[in-house]
This record gives structure tokens, sequence and C-alpha cells, in this order.
């Protein structure tokens, strides 16, 4: 009885090592770009989503460093101690053991075959690599292959039916940047689906709070930024970023200039949303924001905030709202546009901006902001 149960746990030992083996080599060859990486200024279109009104962001993407395009994983035994004789033949074995075995798949693959898309039975085993695997990098495998297959739509469908959605959330619980980073970048790729969009509310809380309290300019950050983007370019699940909105507009002033552009492009979809507009004055905004509208700032980060700027304008009914004003307390947006002439000093102090465009986009704001202002019947 002994004997067959050691036969048994090494045959499953070999099959799961040839699985695993196979596996990561067709995740970790011929990755190909994703046709559109970002949806700028578009029609905001979430497959299925229903309507979004004005220019949405939807931010989606898939691993796209070249520096690791083609190469394969080798797992190493441990006792494969670099700088040791026995050390470097074993490493050697190691490597001949993993050439062999991609050479052994090259010859069974046709050779017209699209290796980047997988079938949903090597999409199933993938899922289970990510379920099963605590080694990080046959997790970081795994993710690339699965946000590589949901960036094409019928992939997001098969992903989801096979349990996928829960099985790469639970991976956002893990302390490794770059594991985390690449299941952020799935669910980003998931999230351009309605159905997907619905079931995936439920971690936006974890996503918004990870994402405010990850490193500053850090890549895990900007995926979350992008994830929080795209399940934001509908108005349904917008109301639960509003506690977090003045967070938003702290890292959107303190972040560099690719942390800036993707705030804004999420602060611009909730902006479009009459229902935000309150909340979006309610926030607290950092002292510095003014010092932001300089002749050094990067001219689409003015643009994109002078957008923000008009929309939540157009959308507040200033003399509607007169009697309820005093809910905004100091410090908060509302406030910050109210101070019409140490906003005005701010704006006009790019009016000779070297931009025509940059131009024509403050006038524009300043004309409506005085006429908020200084409404005709106090003429």
């Amino acid at each position: 009885m002994g004997y067959a149960r050691k036969v048994g746990w090494v045959t499953a030992g070999l099959v799961i090592g040839a699985g695993a083996c196979y596996c990561i080599y067709r995740l970790t060859r011929g990755r190909k770009q994703n046709k559109g990486k970002m949806a700028e200024g578009g029609s905001g279109d979430v497959d299925d989503a229903g309507d979004c009104s004005g220019a949405r962001y939807n931010d989606w993407s898939d691993d796209d460093d070249d520096s690791n395009d083609s190469k394969s994983i080798v797992w190493y035994p441990p006792w494969a101690r670099i700088g040791t004789e026995a050390g470097t033949r074993a490493r050697a074995r190691a490597r001949a053991r993993a050439t062999r075995a991609r050479r052994a798949v090259q010859k069974r693959a046709s050779p017209n075959s699209d290796d980047t898309v997988l079938s949903p039975q090597e999409l199933q085993k993938v899922l289970c690599l990510v379920e099963m695997s605590e080694k990080p990098y046959i997790l970081e495998a795994a993710l690339i292959a699965l946000g590589n297959n949901a960036a094409y739509a019928f992939n997001r469908d098969i992903i989801r039916d096979l349990g996928g959605l829960p099985i790469v959330a639970k991976i956002l619980n893990t302390r490794d940047p770059i594991v985390k980073e690449k299941a952020l970048i799935v669910l980003n790729n998931l999230s351009v689906n309605a159905e997907n969009q619905r079931r995936l509310k439920i971690y936006m809380n974890q996503v918004c709070d990870d994402t405010i309290t990850s490193r500053l300019n850090s890549s895990v950050q900007l995926a979350g930024l992008r994830l929080l983007t795209n399940m934001t370019v509908t108005n349904e699940y917008q109301h639960m970023l509003a506690n977090s909105i003045s967070d938003f507009f702290r890292l959107f002033s303190a972040g560099n200039e690719e942390t800036k552009l993707q705030v804004l492009k999420l602060l611009l979809n909730l902006a479009e949303n009459p229902a935000m507009t309150g909340e979006l004055l309610r926030a607290q905004v950092p002292s510095s924001l003014g010092s932001l509208f300089n002749k050094k700032e990067n001219k689409e980060v003015i643009l994109k905030l002078l957008v923000i700027f008009e929309n939540i304008n157009d959308n507040f009914k200033w003399e509607e709202n007169e009697p309820t004003q005093n809910r905004f307390g100091e410090g908060s947006l509302f406030f910050f546009l109210k101070e019409f002439q140490v906003c005005a000093d701010k704006v006009l102090g790019i009016e000779s901006h070297h931009d025509f465009l940059v131009k024509v986009k403050v006038g524009k704001f300043m004309a409506k902001l005085a006429e908020h202002m200084f409404p005709k019947s106090q003429e």
C-alpha cells in the first residue's frame, strides 16, 4: 500500500511539473501588444455597458515591457548556488531542460498559431496556476498571459465564466508589488465589459484604498488608477469613490506628470456626471492646487484641469444652491472656485502662455467663472 502511494505521489508530481512548464512556456512566449491602449477622449465605450455622455476615459492595457519579450522562466533547484562548481553544473542542466522543453513544444505547435491567444482549456489551466501557486514568478507569468488574453473581447466572457474574476482579485492581497500590479492589469482589461464591472464593483473600495496608500508614482498606484478610471466610465459606480475624491486631489498635487494625468482622467469621468458635482465641490483640495497654473506645467495637465472646472461650473446651479453653499467647508474645491480674485490671479498668470489652445481655454474658463461670481442681477 505504501509503495503504491509513493508511486502515485511521484506520478502526480511529474504531471503537475510538466503542465506547469508547458503553461509557463506559453505565458512567456511571443507576447503581443494590445490594439487599443487608451481611448483618449473617445466615446468611452464599454462592452455592452450602455450609454455614457461626454468624453470619458477608458484605460486598458497589458504588460508592455518589451525588455522581457521572448524570455523563458527557468527554475533553478535550491542547491544550484551561484559561485560553486556544483551550482554551475546544476544551473546549466536546468537551462538545458528548459531549452529542450521549449523546442519540444515548438515542434508540436502549428506554424501559423498565435501563442498569445489561449483556448478556454488553456485559460483554465492558467487560472489554476494563479489559484494554486505561491511562487511569485509563476504568478507573474500567469497574470501576464491573462492580461494579454483579457485584451480580447471574446476572452473577457470566457475568463469570467471560468471563475477568473475572484481568483485574480484574491491576488490583490499579496504584498509583492510586481504580482499586485499584474493582477490590477488583468482586472483593468477585464473591466472593459458591463457584466465584469457589475461583478468587480465589490473590489472597488479595496482597490481605491490600495491605490491611495501605495507608494507615490509607483506602478501599483498607476495600475490602480487605471482600473478605477475604467470603472467610472459610466455613472453607475462613481458614487463609491465619493469619500476618496479629496485623496485623489492630493495625489494629483503631489504626483509626477504621469500620475497627474491619470488622476485627471478619473476626475474628468466624475466631473461629467452632474450627480457627482456636489461631491467634487465638497472635496478638500491642497493649497498648492492653484500653483499648478503656471507656464512650466504640462500643457495637457492644464487643459484637462480646466475642462474639469468647466464641467463642474456647468453642472452646478450657483443661484439655486445659494442657500446651501455653507455646507461646503473651508479648503474645499467650492471655496477654491468661489474666491474669484485669488483664482483669477492664478489663472491669469498663464494667459501669456505660448500655446494658443491654453490661452483660449483660460479665457473660456475665466468668462464662465466671472458669470457665476457676478450674475447680471447684481450688475
